[in-house]
């Protein structure tokens, strides 16, 4: 029971009821689902995508019973379905009533990551949290046999929804004043609208400060989670810069997902080195 974890629906269904704790084999207590993943050696970016994964109810339950996704038909030959079957094996792990240890080793799960990402995604060396996320959540979707547009999966009723993006181009900023208001006349210089899907949301952090206070300790700021969501208001205009070229663009959610995902962009990368935002973000538990 231990390597191969079932569960009936009817468990499924209490699952969240029941806040009893389980006796692991040496005497710990531990509850269900609250268990840590082992670290093996720089798997830790992916241990904490799995873990959050592993506490969405439609999502967890969906994994729980393999009669789920057992008689999915896939090509011959097609290594992605090992993502789901491992997957699966994980998540009735974590929520093994029964475990012999409060912890689970994670190893068949990422050796499947390694194989089906090309080694994008490794074990032994720190990836990206959410280049990992982004990731495992469309090859899931895929291996699950979503499509982009039309068939729908679990992942895609789980996480995702839909904006509205509206793009302007900007005329060069270094141009005389009368060019750009001629610029701004003509038809490539209009704002434009497509809609679009997302699993995620990304939330940008404004620039922590330099400065130290009178004792000489740094300030970590704190800004409230609605502040940075305005990114998504509809009205908020941001400025992004190609190698040629400027945009204002502009985003307007039209449908929410049940459970919606926020990736805090915290890394920016400049010539020398990888910069941390320290930034608190403050967000309200209900």
């Amino acid at each position: 029971y231990v390597l191969k974890p079932t569960f009936t629906a009817q468990q499924i269904t209490n699952l969240d009821k029941q806040a009893k704790l389980s006796r692991a084999y040496d005497g710990t207590t531990y509850l269900p689902g609250i268990v840590g993943l082992n670290n093996i050696k720089a798997n830790d970016y992916a241990n904490a995508v799995l873990q959050a994964l592993s506490n969405v109810p439609p999502l967890r339950n969906y994994f729980l019973e393999e009669e789920n996704y057992k008689s999915i038909q896939r090509p011959p030959g097609d290594i992605m379905f090992l993502l789901v079957q491992r997957f699966g094996e994980l998540m009735r792990k974590l929520w093994n009533p029964r475990n012999f240890k409060a912890h689970v080793s994670p190893h068949e799960m990422l050796q499947a990551v390694v194989l089906c990402s090309k080694k994008n995604f490794q074990i032994t060396k720190q990836g990206d949290g959410v280049d990992f996320l982004s990731w495992f959540l469309n090859a899931l979707h895929s291996a699950l046999g979503g499509t982009k547009k039309k068939k729908k999966t679990i992942v895609t009723d789980v996480f995702q929804g839909s904006m509205r993006i509206f793009t302007k181009k900007l005329p060069h900023p270094d141009l005389p004043a009368e060019e750009k208001a001629q610029l701004l006349q003509n038809s490539e210089y209009q704002e434009m609208m497509v809609e679009s899907t997302f699993m995620y949301l990304t939330l940008d952090l404004p620039t922590a400060p330099l400065y130290k206070d009178e004792k000489e300790q740094l300030i970590i700021p704190q800004v409230p989670l609605f502040s940075i969501l305005a990114k998504f208001n509809g009205a908020t205009e941001k400025e992004y810069k190609t190698y040629k070229e400027n945009f204002l663009k502009r985003f307007q959610l039209t449908k929410l997902p049940p459970y919606l995902i926020f990736c805090i962009k915290r890394f920016t990368k400049n010539n020398f080195f990888v910069e941390k935002n320290p930034t608190i973000v403050n967000f309200p538990i209900t």
